[in-house]
């Protein structure tokens, strides 16, 4: 299998857009339900679109800056985020990169508020402190929260949040549509965390995969990008989803392959470097396949 080549410290590196795919799903899916539901507003969920991949971008911003500011990133270690610990770029930059991310999404909510109402609000806030917090402040990541809090914001919040922003409701479908994601997006966090898992050891990071023997480590990831299918397909069995979304089980090729590198990871640094594009590939084909094929289900058949 190809090495992943090292990056090139910059600001490319720090906004870190091949990630984007982590927002742009769960909004997908939440704009497909209320394209379903008679609810779709294209402005509106362009605006979404835009605010998610601000949020996934700040969040991978201020992850650099707080990794660099507690010393967890340092020369040793600068293969992955080598922008501050070379001196590329200034911590205050950096910072105020993040914060400006953050900032433009608070006023782009202001705009949901005039739109739908003062319960988007909820979601707005609790979006900001998730990607604001995760390595700064109270730095969820450093507790063994990190993989949790992707789970709840991104994978289910998100396509609540999109739907809602929409509709000025809630939907169980959008809920039970998103937890396939949910997981398999959670995944990539769980590669991140196993491949730097002795790393973050040595310097004290508290991640959940730190919490935990590599061997258990690498068993999570494996277990979250394996769920979402099962989920996916007692969603479909029950006919909770279209049996189009079936079309989502292509991607088994991707976790054959994701599986296959796992077991030479331990051994192999190049190897354990391809645990998180290739859950990246995973999650990215398996939501926009998902999607297709609910919108097929309804649309064409």
């Amino acid at each position: 299998m190809a090495d992943v080549k090292p990056v090139k410290a910059g600001w490319f590196n720090v906004f870190r857009p091949w990630t984007l795919h982590g927002a742009v799903v769960p909004v997908l899916i939440g704009g497909a339900v209320a394209y379903h539901d008679g609810e779709f507003c294209w402005w509106i969920f362009l605006m979404v679109l835009v605010c998610g991949c601000l949020l996934q971008s700040a969040a991978n911003i201020l992850n650099t800056y707080g990794d660099f500011v507690k010393g967890t990133d340092t020369v040793e270690n600068e293969t992955r985020s080598p922008e501050l610990v070379t001196g590329t770029l200034s911590p205050e930059k950096v910072l105020w990169a993040g914060l400006a991310c953050l900032g433009i999404v608070a006023l782009c909510g202001l705009v949901f508020i005039w739109y739908i109402g003062w319960g988007i609000l909820a979601f707005g806030i609790v979006g900001l402190a998730g990607a604001g917090l995760y390595t700064v402040g109270a730095s969820y990541k450093y507790h063994g929260l990190g993989q949790i809090g992707v789970f709840v914001l991104m994978g289910i919040l998100m396509p609540l949040g999109t739907y809602y922003v929409m509709s000025g409701d809630l939907s169980w479908e959008v809920l039970l549509m998103s937890l396939p994601n949910a997981f398999t997006i959670t995944a990539v966090l769980s590669g991140n965390e196993t491949r730097d898992y002795h790393e973050d050891k040595k310097a004290h990071v508290g991640t959940l995969s730190s919490h935990m023997s590599y061997e258990n480590s690498m068993r999570l990831y494996l277990f979250e990008n394996t769920v979402g299918f099962v989920i996916l397909a007692l969603l479909i069995v029950t006919e909770v989803l279209p049996w189009m979304c079936a079309l989502a089980f292509i991607t088994l090729y991707d976790l054959y392959i994701l599986y296959a590198n796992s077991r030479l990871a331990p051994s192999d640094p190049g190897n354990s470097r391809l645990l998180v594009p290739m859950a990246f590939r995973l999650n990215w084909h398996f939501g926009v396949l998902l999607v297709i094929g609910y919108l097929i289900a309804y649309y064409i058949f």
